[in-house]
């Protein structure tokens, strides 16, 4: 069975359901949210319900930093993202804030350890953005000896690292859509990057598709009328900060 990985929607609905739609279409019978499904974007009452619903088909859904802020917001805004998490707590009901409340840190699906940021410590938010943070996080979720993948979000850019022949770990840049052999032999980790929020550049949403019975890993990109996510963005009255980076990917 394959598995979608999405992480990071940050409230955007239009990136989501896209996203959705292209893993369906790829053949994905299990989804796997790891973590942030509000935060910047201007619709978390409708991805929370979106993302419930997936639960409820027996989705895996992990718990973001933005989700632990949105659930309890600092009293006193000193940044951009603090003062979004408290918008984006008014807009949320006591059921949604509570399901954000209850989701687990991180999971294991088979071979997998799934965590929204370094498996070294979930509640520091470390990201893993080269090869020392992604070593960490490799060798905290392979204590458990049956743990071959790290699956993880966070950094908003997707990269692959492996342990090859030496003892350090190995970084790979995939292309997307291009399949990836990942055989469990060896051991991997890989951040799936961000369905709502892309920096890197590039305007196309992202996530991942596991194929644990090939073994086998597919990074892809799904454009999406990121332009009226922006234009979204505005009209709730988040500042334009946030719009801007989706009209550029940054």
């Amino acid at each position: 069975m394959k598995i979608a990985l999405l992480s990071d929607v940050h409230a955007n609905l239009r990136a989501l359901e896209a996203c959705l739609a292209h893993a369906s279409l790829q053949g994905a019978g299990r989804y796997a949210v790891l973590g942030d499904l509000v935060g910047y974007g201007p619709q978390p009452a409708e991805v929370v319900q979106r993302i419930r619903d997936l639960a409820h088909e027996g989705a895996i859904v992990l718990k973001g930093n933005h989700d632990v802020h949105t659930v309890t917001p600092p009293v006193q805004a000193r940044s951009l993202d603090q003062s979004g998490a408290a918008w984006t707590h008014e807009r949320l009901g006591r059921d949604a804030l509570d399901f954000l409340a209850a989701l687990p840190l991180a999971a294991t699906l088979d071979a997998a350890y799934l965590v929204h940021a370094s498996a070294d410590d979930p509640t520091r938010w470390h990201y893993v953005d080269n090869e020392r943070r992604a070593e960490a996080s490799l060798d905290a979720a392979c204590l458990d000896p049956d743990v071959r993948y790290v699956f993880c979000g966070h950094v908003h850019h997707q990269t692959l690292y492996f342990r090859g022949a030496g003892q350090g770990l190995m970084r790979f840049e995939p292309t997307p859509g291009v399949t990836i052999p990942v055989p469990a032999h060896r051991r991997w980790i890989a951040t799936v990057g961000s369905v709502g929020q892309p920096r890197d550049g590039n305007t196309k949403a992202m996530y991942a598709l596991f194929d644990p019975v090939q073994a086998e890993l597919t990074f892809h990109r799904v454009a999406y009328d990121h332009l009226a996510a922006a234009a979204d963005i505005r009209a709730a009255g988040l500042p334009e900060h946030f719009a801007h980076r989706l009209e550029v990917g940054l």
